[in-house]
């Protein structure tokens, strides 16, 4: 997902190309997933991030097919919900905004996922987490806090997932949540 406008962030460059260590997020996105077990990497792009969809059209991920989907910009969920109309699922959702996002894990949630019975996962990770590092925290609910990544299936069964990895706490929302990925970040 890699279409926001990315308000809050207050920067010039489009959200999913804000350099962090020198590397647009989205890049940083992308090579998680190229070096996952993920088969075919979707971009959902919207009006909103023009550059974005410019800049991905022009890349190549090793041994992966990337690909566009165009998304309205109408919001994350509208955006979502246009993107998986043209998917199939099971299918793993990212936000653009997890700079930290590593290989291992992408496959850790593919893990979780074959094991919960073909229902969608939500993976969050504990507020107090997030806290602690310093991270924004703008969506909490019974103590933890969505992620953006998750794993969207035909079933109408949720399961959460849990993790207590610090690279899945950074959401880059605002500039001190981009230091705080730049100091992070290996």
């Amino acid at each position: 997902m890699c279409g926001g406008r990315g308000t809050r962030l207050g920067s010039e460059t489009e959200k999913p190309l804000y350099p962090i260590a020198g590397t647009p997020m989205v890049d940083r996105v992308v090579a998680a997933l190229a070096g996952s077990r993920v088969e075919t990497v979707y971009a959902a792009v919207s009006p909103h991030a023009p550059e974005t969809r410019e800049h991905l059209s022009n890349a190549a991920i090793e041994g992966k097919p990337l690909s566009l989907v165009q998304t309205p910009g109408d919001g994350y969920v509208a955006d979502l919900q246009a993107a998986l109309a043209t998917v199939d699922t099971p299918v793993l959702t990212v936000a653009a905004d997890l700079p930290l996002l590593a290989p291992v894990l992408v496959d850790r949630v593919l893990d979780r996922f074959a094991a919960g019975e073909g229902h969608s996962l939500t993976v969050v990770v504990p507020a107090e987490l997030k806290r602690a590092l310093g991270a924004s925290c703008d969506t909490e609910f019974d103590g933890y806090a969505p992620t953006g990544v998750n794993v969207v299936a035909d079933s109408d069964s949720e399961t959460m997932y849990t993790s207590y990895d610090a690279r899945l706490a950074v959401n880059v929302n605002r500039q001190s949540d981009a230091d705080l990925a730049e100091e992070l970040c290996d």
